[in-house]
């Protein structure tokens, strides 16, 4: 019979292997300056891809929102294994909810990706590559710098329903929200923070109709709309003639960079969807958007969320690769 410290250190390695299967969970292969002896030159070489763009072509920075959505769709569905980038007919990229990635911000990553592969052939993986990317966006865009750790293997299954079961909507409440986030062994706080990458982000009359005619299934307004703010958005998207090729700025206060407008928004209840404005009016959630009106606090907590977000379903070892290309899983040898 096994004694009682045994059956104690059984226990603690039981609860160790279950900690270990949760999303988000800290995948110990992840570190900072992951290619220092591998490829030393990984991220510079990221971040002039994305420079050259942003400063040489007209409206280039416009990439950079898509590069921060991107990371976050790829981590939020089945982990951050760039399985996003996958191209078929069932991947990832079909799905509704991914409708709007931007054809540039993928294009970019691409050739981020070819860069590397003459430099450091099979080193770097495409996961990776986001994460530096996302980083290196926020930074173009005004934001705070912040450290990323890399070591991620890049996945070899996209699936569009899984993009579209997993991805929190725009009519979300903060009790939705908190519990998708918890599925990626994210916080409440971390979700209110990540949230705020919507201070540079745009959206689409699609994610909106429902809450400017037909909030709830009334076939009214959100009534928490101020009436000004809902003609506006009205006008942006008029209810017979709604284009999805029109985009608006999600911080209604300073849009043009990644600073802490967005909570001051909020605080004037110009969110613009559901799940933007709830984090102001859950009384649960507004002291933190208070807090992260200011700037210097919200550039230091998003970069930590961003750190946490970015060891959610990491694949490692065996159960991913380094693809050669993006697009494409490695053929089988």
């Amino acid at each position: 019979m096994a004694s009682d410290g045994t059956r104690t250190f059984l226990l603690f390695l039981a609860v160790l292997n279950l900690s270990n299967l949760v999303a988000g969970s800290y995948p110990t292969t992840l570190r900072d300056n992951y290619y220092q002896t591998s490829c030393p030159t990984a991220e510079a070489v990221v971040k002039k891809v994305l420079t050259d763009h942003f400063n040489g072509v007209q409206f280039g920075l416009i990439a950079a929102t898509g590069i921060i959505r991107l990371a976050f769709h790829d981590c939020h569905v089945d982990g951050c294994d760039a399985s996003v980038l996958l191209d078929g007919p069932n991947t990832e990229k079909k799905a509704e909810h991914n409708g709007f990635l931007q054809p540039t911000s993928l294009d970019l990553i691409d050739k981020a990706k070819a860069k590397l592969e003459k430099v450091c052939p099979g080193v770097v993986s495409c996961a990776d590559i986001i994460a530096y990317a996302a980083r290196d966006s926020v930074v173009a865009a005004g934001g705070g710098s912040f450290k990323v750790e890399g070591g991620r293997k890049d996945g070899r299954v996209s699936i569009a329903s899984h993009a579209q079961s997993q991805l929190p909507t725009g009519d979300m409440t903060v009790d939705a929200l908190t519990a998708n986030f918890k599925r990626k062994g994210l916080t409440r706080d971390q979700m209110v923070i990540l949230s705020g990458s919507h201070t540079f982000a745009a959206g689409h009359c699609h994610n909106l109709v429902k809450r400017l005619y037909n909030f709830r299934g009334t076939g009214k307004t959100d009534p928490s709309i101020p009436p000004a703010f809902a003609a506006q958005l009205k006008s942006f998207c008029p209810k017979k003639t709604f284009n999805d090729t029109i985009i608006f700025s999600l911080d209604q206060v300073d849009p043009l960079s990644f600073e802490s407008g967005y909570y001051k928004a909020l605080q004037q209840h110009l969110g613009v969807f559901t799940s933007d404005q709830s984090l102001y009016d859950d009384t649960r959630t507004r002291p933190l958007v208070n807090q992260l009106t200011s700037n210097p606090l919200f550039q230091k907590k998003f970069g930590d969320a961003m750190r946490a977000m970015g060891r959610v379903g990491v694949k490692t070892g065996s159960n991913g690769e380094i693809r050669k290309n993006c697009r494409h899983v490695n053929p089988k040898a």
